[in-house]
């Protein structure tokens, strides 16, 4: 299984390289991804992590036939197409408690 991660600046390589994702294929982490470039990165994966700055549109989920799985590294996943991904049969997963403390911070700061 080949997971791409189009973000990757957001992991640490080293964290990354310990777990357990290595044993489920093939990784290939790119550091940052331009908006031209997400489906020609893509191509062949099953599994495709991405963050905010790296939208899935319908244009790019049609031209990823093998695409299984997509995981948000934030709490939105308004950067996916929802409905296209819902037709495709696309797990789509976020991660539901990103920054919740630092958002909850920040925000009692406005409110002071």
């Amino acid at each position: 299984m080949k997971i791409v991660v189009l973000d990757g600046y957001v992991l640490i390589p080293a964290i990354l390289a310990g777990t357990k994702l290595n044993n489920l294929g093939e990784v290939v982490l790119y550091d940052r991804t331009p908006a031209d470039k997400i489906i020609e990165r893509s191509l062949g994966a099953e599994v495709v992590i991405t963050k905010i700055k790296t939208p899935l549109s319908e244009q790019t989920i049609h031209n990823l036939p093998s695409l299984k799985y997509i995981g948000v590294l934030r709490q939105r996943i308004d950067v996916v197409d929802l409905l296209l991904q819902k037709d495709k049969n696309i797990i789509v997963t976020n991660v539901p408690s990103y920054s919740t403390m630092s958002v909850a911070q920040l925000d009692l700061c406005f409110i002071a």
